[in-house]
């Protein structure tokens, strides 16, 4: 018994020295304290559980454009959130347009210091079609989804039958009227659905406003280009042939000067569209119609505040019954250049930010452009409220989903550069500003393109 009594007393005594030293941190555990029941078994057995953080793939981007390297920094984060274990860590760097296109090509001769990603517009893009092409194929990312978008802004970043970049939006071009204008006129824009009738109710906004009905460039090609496009036609043909002379784009320059001719459409101030002349004098009801691409949008929206509210978004007159009443123009061709070292997940996020249905509906939200992905157009995101619905109505897309399979595609070749050249300084120039012929203008600048290009 006594045995018996000194191994408990000794036992009594060996616990107390234990549990003492439990509870003597002297306050200092503020863990401990706040919540005593806490139990650091748990704490560690969820630390050991949850797998190890992956580091994220750094991905350099280049564009020339700051509000798409907002977009691209935007869908990283996104793309982070859904997929935490192949997060990337992406450096969109915004370069001015001619830097960035030339540090590119230097890049691809010297065989480094490219990019991962790279937006590449439009009008630049054969000068890497050249030779051995630098770029990635996209073809097992862009086949899948054919179906699903508007094919001909994929088309216009191929060769021989494989892609190579994605577009940021479709740049359906569309008639912006002035309905105060038409109002005050009598006249409803729904009721202008050929060419030949801007002619006919073009008279009657003249004659009741004072103003002119519609505005041609003095010096571009956003005023031919979509017009004979929906002829199917084109100023380039699929084999970079010259066809600027084309029968049907004589047709339709001839039929724009007429309208100029009979003061129905004026030559826009700054003999162009995008330019502040013509901005400030579309800004203070200087005519009642426009058409230029959707992105055109957002120069309404941030440099024509007076017209909010003034103004709506139609399809552009037909040529004849049934034509097509739109045209995809303008463009930025996002591509992976092949000294990319992540080319799995660039692949991967190209998808995700040009092609997914959630990339779809930011480049409308981010950027206030047409998606693409056409399934997106009647999406209830894009109703909801913003500043392009504040100004045009809710009724943007309702154009955008009449039109969508009006959309021919434009060839965009090696020779389409000297082309627009051309275009926007001769052709245009000549017969707009200085009221020449448009057949003899533009037969003799073909005439001459053919002889530069070797035809």
């Amino acid at each position: 018994m006594r045995k018996t009594g000194i191994a408990l007393t000794a036992l009594i005594f060996i616990l107390s020295i234990v549990l003492a030293g439990c509870g003597g941190n002297n306050g200092n555990n503020k863990a401990t304290e706040e919540s005593p029941t806490a139990a650091p078994a748990e704490t560690n057995k969820a630390t050991e559980e949850a797998p190890p953080s992956a580091e994220p793939t750094k991905l350099t981007l280049w564009t020339f454009v700051q509000q798409h390297a907002d977009f691209y920094t935007f869908m990283a984060n996104e793309w982070n959130k859904a997929n935490p274990d192949q997060t990337i860590e992406l450096d969109a760097q915004n370069i001015p347009y001619d830097d960035m296109h030339t540090r590119l090509m230097l890049a691809f001769q010297s065989g480094e210091g490219a990019p991962d990603l790279v937006d590449i517009e439009q009008s630049k893009f054969p000068n890497f079609m050249k030779g051995d092409v630098q770029l990635v194929e996209l073809n097992d990312v862009v086949d899948p989804e054919i179906p699903n978008i508007v094919k001909s802004r994929v088309d216009i970043y191929s060769k021989d039958g494989k892609y190579y970049g994605v577009d940021m939006h479709v740049g359906a071009t569309v008639m912006y009227y002035n309905k105060e204008i038409m109002d005050k006129a009598g006249v409803n824009p729904d009721d202008i659905k050929l060419w030949s009738d801007v002619e006919t109710y073009g008279k009657t906004v003249v004659e009741k406003t004072g103003v002119p009905f519609i505005t041609f460039e003095g010096a571009g090609n956003w005023s031919w280009w979509p017009a004979i496009n929906q002829l199917k036609s084109d100023q380039v043909g699929p084999n970079g042939e010259i066809t600027v002379d084309d029968p049907r784009n004589i047709q339709a320059m001839t039929y724009f000067k007429k309208l100029v001719d009979e003061k129905i459409a004026a030559v826009s101030p700054g003999v162009g569209h995008d330019t502040p002349e013509y901005k400030a004098f579309m800004n203070a009801g200087g005519a009642a119609a426009v058409f230029m691409p959707f992105w055109f949008m957002n120069r309404f929206t941030d440099e024509m505040p007076d017209l909010k509210g003034k103004m709506i978004i139609r399809p552009m007159p037909a040529w004849e019954e049934g034509g097509n009443r739109s045209a995809g123009m303008g463009g930025t061709g996002l591509s992976i250049t092949n000294q990319s070292k992540a080319l799995d997940i660039s692949k991967k996020f190209l998808a995700y930010a040009k092609l997914s249905k959630e990339g779809n509906i930011q480049v409308w939200k981010q950027l206030g452009m047409d998606p693409i992905r056409t399934e997106v157009w009647s999406d209830p995101a894009m109703a909801e409220p913003n500043k392009f619905t504040d100004y045009f109505g809710t009724d943007i897309f309702t154009t955008l989903n009449e039109v969508k399979n009006e959309i021919y595609p434009v060839n965009i070749r090696e020779t389409s550069p000297k082309v627009f050249d051309a275009v926007r300084n001769e052709i245009v120039p000549k017969i707009f500003q200085f009221g020449e012929d448009p057949e003899t203008v533009i037969k003799k600048a073909a005439e001459a393109l053919r002889k530069d290009t070797g035809q």
